[in-house]
């Protein structure tokens, strides 16, 4: 049956190896449809990435890319796994993998869905593209930017990216009246911060007033005891949360100019809030010593910051330096950038509102919103091929999904697969309007 067949394909799809890349044959096993079609035209890109273009009947009409990674995180059985993390065993109507959420869910489900379309003969008439990195989660490098670098030699411009980012979020906020599907329209920036303290060695047995480690400590802490500034509302949180709340709280998101630190002082009790607050900052890494009567001359940390879309890379490592506020620590940006720039999500912006017009007609009692991803994706090494960048996979997440993302136990129920494929299967298909009817409007009228 056509289930049977979406869950042997996707279990396939996650047995995968966590770290190396899966051999290609395996694709070519499981979608030949796509691999033979005369309108399909596939290249290995830096050996593991792939890209596919499918050609339109109009070739006038501006392609799009779609986008997913194969690699993922590592995982290990004795982390407390219900089911082998590469297994893809299922219990209770859900596959246990690594990979199900991040981002094989929404890389199969995208071929699948042209596998699907090409067997019924289809022929789009938009041409798209559809990419496939092998290292999005060490930044892309390797696979995303030779992407990249070989669309922008053949002179290509995109209507829009789709990639992963936001999904649907079903209980998960509070205070909202069911549903929400959230489309990323931009991305935090991000920095890397190495702060280091530089002593002259000596004996446990007399110590100093002050170690290396304790001046690092010491900074760590001023770090942690003072957040960047509360800037809730400054970005595209703001619509996110006009869109998604009704009254009163619709009212005081409109209002923003008054309540706005007011939200802020509520949204920062929470980790997952906060991040749409500020600026976020976290100490990832700590190294010093490597004898327990010696007193180490050097001693490092790494602080990640994820940056608000208010403020620039230069302003928050300004305030980092003001905050460690000591000439004994050294600072090093060991890798930045700004945060991405803001998609369009007007009425006007021709990608979001088929993102939305499929979902409406797949989830008739979802609420659509733009939102900001606090996290990174591949999709922003396209900022140079596209004015518009969309964020978002059709997976549900209920509570405690959340934290199996890179966690333990991630899974992905077989319903929710399909729900991916169907998503592709009908988004493909409704890109190809040449532009939206003028009657379009915000209350789905496409």
């Amino acid at each position: 049956s056509e289930r049977f067949k979406v869950h042997q394909i996707f279990s396939s799809s996650v047995k995968l190896s966590c770290l190396s890349c899966p051999n290609p044959s395996f694709l070519f096993t499981a979608f030949p449809t796509v691999f033979s079609s005369n309108l399909v035209h596939h290249e290995l890109v830096a050996n593991y990435s792939h890209l596919f273009r499918v050609r339109g009947s109009l070739p006038d009409l501006e392609p799009y890319l779609l986008l997913a990674h194969i690699d993922v995180v590592p995982a290990t059985e004795s982390d407390g796994w219900e089911a082998p993390p590469f297994s893809a065993q299922e219990i209770d109507g859900f596959i246990y993998g690594r990979g199900t959420f991040d981002d094989k869910g929404s890389l199969m489900g995208m071929l699948q869905a042209l596998e699907y379309l090409l067997m019924k003969g289809y022929a789009p008439r938009r041409g798209f593209y559809i990419g496939l990195g092998h290292d999005e989660e060490v930044h892309g490098h390797q696979g995303a930017l030779n992407i990249v670098r070989m669309l922008e030699q053949r002179g290509v411009r995109l209507l829009f990216v789709l990639d992963e980012g936001l999904a649907i979020l079903d209980g998960i906020l509070d205070g909202l009246e069911g549903p929400a599907a959230l489309i990323g329209i931009s991305e935090k920036g991000q920095a890397t911060v190495k702060l280091s303290v530089s002593t002259v060695p000596s004996h446990s047995s007399i110590p100093p007033r002050e170690t290396s480690i304790g001046i690092l400590a010491a900074a760590v802490k001023r770090l942690e005891e003072n957040p960047m500034p509360r800037l809730f509302g400054m970005g595209p949180e703001k619509a996110m949360f006009e869109h998604l709340f009704k009254l009163p709280m619709k009212f005081i998101m409109s209002n923003l100019w008054l309540f706005s630190p007011l939200i802020g002082r509520i949204l920062e009790r929470r980790p997952d809030s906060n991040a749409f607050v500020r600026t976020t900052t976290a100490v990832t890494m700590f190294n010093a010593g490597v004898k327990v009567n010696v007193i180490p001359p050097y001693a490092e940390a790494f602080v990640n910051l994820r940056i608000h879309s208010a403020q620039s890379l230069q302003e928050v490592l300004d305030l980092v330096r003001t905050t460690v506020a000591d000439e004994r620590v050294k600072m090093e940006l060991s890798d930045g950038f700004d945060p991405l720039p803001v998609s369009s999500s007007d009425e006007k912006a021709f990608g979001f509102q088929v993102i939305k017009k499929t979902l409406l007609d797949m989830f008739p009692g979802v609420t659509v919103a733009p939102g900001i991803c606090i996290g990174n994706t591949d999709s922003r090494h396209f900022r140079n091929l596209t004015n518009d960048i969309y964020r978002f996979s059709a997976l549900w997440f209920k509570p405690g999904d959340p934290q199996r993302f890179h966690g333990i136990n991630e899974r992905i129920s077989k319903k929710n697969y399909e729900d991916i494929v169907q998503f592709f299967f009908s988004l493909i298909q409704n890109f190809d309007i040449q532009r939206l009817p003028d009657s379009h409007s915000s209350a789905h009228e496409l």
